[in-house]
């Protein structure tokens, strides 16, 4: 038999690696790992993501077994565990669907070199994203790091035959007993989330009418609000792909966008830490405790920042357009280090994913690719009357506001952007003395 490794794709139907693994007329066992490396990271026992992950694969378990086979789920090291299967001689190899992230890609690389060390198959395939990213580059070979142009790239090599489907397994599994293989919530030292998660169907009506609602938060059907599924798969990025293709462009741009940042963490591994543009390393950030707890907790006396960061703690989603906002007001009016708001949004939002969490906060500091220049610091005031006029919004997820029980702004917006244009300046200066 062979395993299948689901990791960042957690479905039966339109599975690059699960398809071929099943293509190949072995027997498959197919298997997940909560890998401890990871789980190790996180704070919150009651982290909604883990809660969710455990469902989708109670659903599997429930989706193969009707197919006769188990789905074996296994707490632990990868390293080891996989040790453990290269070395059993009813194993005959692995297929999985690769990831991109610095982590995942030198850990996978070591799982690989096991399987070929015992002379057995180990295959990986694309299917967390569109076009990998060796796959658009410019003509010299090197990476983009401007939207635009690789954008024109990126088109110029696509074609529909890069989003079928593949075929959904309908049998051909191992049919191994998964009981014992399961570790519980608790034994993880995590505890059951009942956050409600929207479904993972594709809404065409939203689709539809993306480019026209996409930037007005207070519109409940102006985002298609599957992050989720893509972040962990249990969407796949083709379907999502073919729902958009030709009829709206401007959804598929913003799928063009996800695959433009993996692409950008895979050549910048150490994104997550420094400046993608070196010099605004340099900038001398503010060490404001009282300000960050404010931006946190949506205490900031601006609304829109407020509205956002109540969401995004009671749900674990935020629109796009106020997720720029905020980051905005963190980065240039609290002139607070773009990294804080990347690990609070890291571990906050259901549809974290590295690649696009460091990418758009790099974006609002000024310091990552094709960001706006720093001099183009959001009105948090503006932006409010623009995309939230009628402050449905705002009073959806702010009910004291326009009572004496709202905060006062922490900052006064032109003094803010005055010393944050003031700051910039001077940091980016300092690099060339």
């Amino acid at each position: 038999m062979v395993i299948h490794w689901f990791r960042r794709d957690l479905r039966l139907e339109d599975n690059a690696a699960l398809s071929k693994a099943h293509a190949s007329g072995k027997l498959v066992q197919p298997v997940f790992i909560f890998d401890t490396n990871i789980l190790g990271r996180l704070e919150d026992q009651e982290d909604a993501r883990v809660s969710f992950i455990y469902a989708e694969l109670e659903r599997l378990e429930s989706e193969i077994s009707a197919q006769g086979g188990h789905l074996w789920v296994l707490y632990g090291d990868p390293l080891a565990i996989h040790q453990k299967w290269a070395d059993d001689p009813s194993i005959t190899g692995l297929y999985a669907n690769r990831d991109y992230e610095p982590y995942a890609g030198q850990r996978d690389q070591t799982v690989h070199a096991l399987y070929q060390a015992a002379g057995k198959e180990s295959k990986w395939y694309k299917d967390h994203v569109m076009m990998e990213p060796k796959e658009v580059l410019k003509d010299d070979g090197s990476p983009y790091t401007v939207f635009t142009p690789y954008s024109r790239k990126w088109r110029s090599k696509f074609d529909l035959g890069q989003i079928q489907a593949f075929p959904t397994p309908t049998g051909g599994w191992h049919p191994s007993p998964s009981t014992e293989h399961w570790p519980s919530l608790e034994s993880m030292g995590f505890e059951k989330n009942e956050r409600t998660i929207p479904g993972r169907a594709i809404p065409s009506a939203v689709l539809a009418q993306y480019e026209a609602k996409r930037n007005f938060p207070a519109l409940l059907n102006s985002t298609t609000r599957l992050g989720v599924h893509l972040r962990f798969g249990t969407l796949s990025i083709r379907a999502l792909a073919r729902a958009a293709y030709p009829e709206h462009s401007k959804f598929l741009t913003e799928l063009i966008w996800r695959d433009f940042y993996q692409m950008i963490l895979y050549y910048y591994p150490e994104s997550p830490k420094k400046a993608i543009k070196p010099a605004y390393d340099r900038i001398e950030w503010e060490h404001n405790e009282a300000h960050f707890k404010a931006w946190c907790a949506g205490k900031t006396g601006y609304p829109l920042v407020d509205a956002g960061m109540r969401e995004l703690n009671a749900t674990g989603f935020m629109h796009n357009r106020v997720r720029m906002v905020v980051a905005s007001f963190l980065t240039k009016h609290l002139l607070l280090d773009w990294r804080l708001g990347e690990a609070y949004f890291a571990a906050k939002l259901m549809d974290f994913d590295l690649a696009s969490n460091v990418g758009g906060w790099q974006w609002a500091s000024g310091s990552g690719c094709d960001a706006a220049p720093y001099f183009r610091i959001f009105n948090p005031e503006s932006q409010l009357d623009k995309f939230d006029k009628q402050l449905t919004y705002v009073k959806r997820w702010v009910p004291e506001y326009g009572t004496s029980y709202y905060a006062k702004p922490i900052v006064e917006h032109k003094a803010a952007r005055e010393r944050a244009l003031a700051r910039y300046k001077a940091g980016l200066a300092s690099v060339g003395s």
